[in-house]
């Protein structure tokens, strides 16, 4: 006799996916150019192992020699060095009861699949801050970095606060290369000082709905995981981050693939019922790559077999192997 089953309602495969692709549409990372997935990324992500090693070649240092019939040339050497991105494996589960459902009069299976979007969403943008917060903790990004703040209200002026001079002043960290950084993530309580400033510029997305908020010519993404802290003294200390297109490379092991063993669905997207408590479970993996190009994980402080958040934003666990302009992101510590 035929019959309907969990695995016809929720196609797993098909589940993964359309969170996937509706995981890069709806995300201000993707959409801003900061995060890019990246197809070598998927393949190394894919293969064995934590952690993925990219040796390159440093860039040639040094000044001309003029010839001379007296002295030779002096050879230099090429200097290979490599970054290292971790990968990372999470996921997540989620269950709901049958009267749940009926009572509600609705699919929890479609209501799970309009979430999960925006949850993978808010959780890689919490990756993508803790990994900042690390990186810029790190000796060798002093570079890259504008502290500009007071750690008092009294010492507070134009010259702490986030500003149009100010940003200005964040982009030079870069030099002949600031036009290259195209977003900044910055604090709601920051966003708002500026937009009373009058420095924020709103613009309609590419279909004229959505408003698009601007700095400067660069898409400002809001986020209250973007470091804030009390002053020594006392006021808050803000910290923003201005991004180049690439900053953080992207990409995700194909989990979809052979079946579970004794279960429904994949590695990917897992479905289970317990029929006795009428309860449906639904589990979401994923394997994957999300690095801040040219600043290496070294893995020093991970205590078990993933890094947390919390080890993301640690100083150690961070090296800065590009040379500083080629590290495309500036943090500035500021107030408002």
């Amino acid at each position: 006799m035929a019959k309907t089953q969990l695995a016809d309602i929720i196609v797993p495969a098909q589940f993964a996916g359309y969170v996937l692709q509706r995981t890069a549409e709806k995300s201000d990372l993707f959409q801003s150019g900061i995060v890019v997935r990246n197809a070598d990324y998927d393949e190394r992500a894919s293969l064995g192992g934590t952690q993925v090693n990219m040796p390159h070649w440093n860039d040639l240092t040094g000044n001309r020699q003029p010839l001379s019939d007296s002295a030779p040339l002096v050879p230099a050497k090429l200097v290979a060095d490599q970054d290292i991105a971790r990968i990372h494996n999470d996921g997540n589960a989620w269950s709901w009861n049958h009267l749940a459902a009926v009572v509600a009069g609705d699919d929890p299976a479609l209501a799970l699949a309009n979430f999960m979007a925006d949850y993978w969403n808010r959780q890689n943008q919490y990756m993508l801050i803790n990994s900042l917060t690390g990186v810029f903790a790190a000796a060798s990004m002093a570079g890259n970095l504008l502290a500009i703040h007071s750690e008092s209200s009294a010492g507070q002026s134009a010259t702490t606060r986030l500003n149009g001079s100010t940003f200005v002043d964040a982009t030079q960290r870069l030099g002949d290369r600031g036009d290259r950084l195209v977003a900044v993530a910055m604090h709601s309580a920051t966003e708002a000082a500026l937009r009373k400033l009058d420095l924020i510029d709103f613009i309609p997305d590419s279909q004229g709905e959505a408003q698009i908020r601007t700095f400067q010519g660069r898409r400002v993404i809001v986020d209250d995981g973007c470091p804030s802290r009390a002053g020594t003294t006392d006021g808050t200390v803000y910290t923003s981050y201005l991004f180049g297109p690439g900053s953080f490379g992207m990409g995700f092991a194909d989990l979809n693939g052979a079946p579970v063993e004794g279960g429904h669905g994949t590695e990917g997207c897992e479905t289970a019922r317990d029929a006795l408590n009428s309860d449906t479970f639904l589990v979401n993996r994923r394997r994957f790559i999300l690095h801040p190009r040219g600043v290496k994980f070294t893995s020093a402080s991970v205590a078990g077999a993933n890094p947390t958040n919390a080890e993301l934003a640690l100083a150690v666990n961070w090296v800065r192997v590009w040379e500083n302009k080629n590290v495309p992101v500036v943090a500035v510590t500021h107030n408002i």
